[in-house]
This record gives structure tokens, C-alpha cells and sequence, in this order.
């Protein structure tokens, strides 16, 4: 039986919010951990993962600058079609904008998902540059975030959104 070796390209970045672990295939980003420690899978050089990483950091450095508002990455998404149809929406909220989780399940036309879209958000694999941060509960609250809600109130702030919460 011949085995399949797994590559991942990494790459760890300081950031204002902590180290950040930027991952990537050949094909896009395929995600951002905030635990920034580095993954136990062999990795081996791969050109255009390596130029994606690239491309990442100067964004993300350029975000945390307050100089880039949007960025433009090609993505390597692995999820339910739901899940990417979520991760997806997330993507045209703009900066320094927010919505509800209702308002994202009805731009999914999927309006009585709201609980969906919050545990579709929740398990978004590229958080900052898919903006997951940017949805916030009906009431105007926080709501959830995955890399907890002190990060999401740095992002927000660095966005020039206010929150209550």
C-alpha cells in the first residue's frame, strides 16, 4: 500500500492581536491559527504555497497597518457546502461594517438559519481575512467568536466598529 504524504506550507507571523499560523496549499490559504504552533504533518517547499504565505502576511501586515480594507488571496476551503457558502457570504461584509447572524442567513437565502450560519462562522478556518469577526448578535451584542471575544474586540476597534458587549 503506498502512502500519501500530506504537505502543508506554514508559516508563522507576528501580529497586534498575537502570533498567527498562516497555512497554505498550492491552490489558496487554507487556514489561520491563532495557536501559531507549528503542525505535526511533513511539509515539504512548495512554490506557490509558499508565494500564497507571502502574499498573506503582507496583507495581513498591511490590515494591522490600517492600509488594506480588503484583501484579495485566493482560498483552499474544505467544509460543508454550507459551511463555504457561509465562509463565503462573509466575505462581501464590508470593512468596518457589521451584520447579524439573521441578516447573513437571508443574504444566504436561508433566513430561518441563523443558528447554522453562527456554528458555520464558528468553525471558519481563515478568521480575519474571512471576516467572521464582523457578525454580530441581533441585539447589537458580540455574540461568539472562535478565537474568543477580546480578539474580536480588537479587530472591531481596528476596524472602527463599536459593539456592545
Amino acid at each position: 500500500m503506498k502512502i500519501k504524504q500530506i504537505v502543508r506550507n506554514e508559516l508563522v507571523m507576528e501580529t497586534p492581536v498575537g502570533k498567527l499560523r498562516l497555512v497554505a496549499s498550492n491552490k489558496g490559504l487554507t487556514a489561520i491559527d491563532v495557536k501559531a504552533t507549528y503542525s505535526k504533518l511533513a511539509t515539504k517547499p512548495d512554490g506557490r504555497a509558499q508565494e500564497i504565505l507571502a502574499e498573506t502576511r503582507k496583507q495581513l501586515t498591511q490590515y494591522f497597518a490600517g492600509d488594506r480594507k480588503k484583501f484579495d488571496l485566493p482560498f483552499d476551503l474544505t467544509g460543508t457546502p454550507f459551511q463555504v457558502k457561509a465562509w463565503k457570504t462573509l466575505t462581501r461584509i464590508p470593512y468596518g461594517k457589521t451584520i447579524s447572524y439573521g441578516e447573513q442567513a437571508k443574504a444566504m437565502r436561508k433566513p430561518k438559519a441563523f443558528r447554522a450560519v453562527g456554528s458555520a462562522n464558528g468553525k471558519n478556518p481563515i478568521p480575519i481575512i474571512i471576516p467572521c469577526h464582523r457578525v454580530i448578535a441581533s441585539n447589537g451584542g458580540l455574540g461568539g467568536y472562535s478565537l474568543g471575544l477580546k480578539m474580536k474586540r480588537q479587530l472591531m476597534k481596528l476596524e472602527g466598529i463599536s459593539a456592545a458587549g
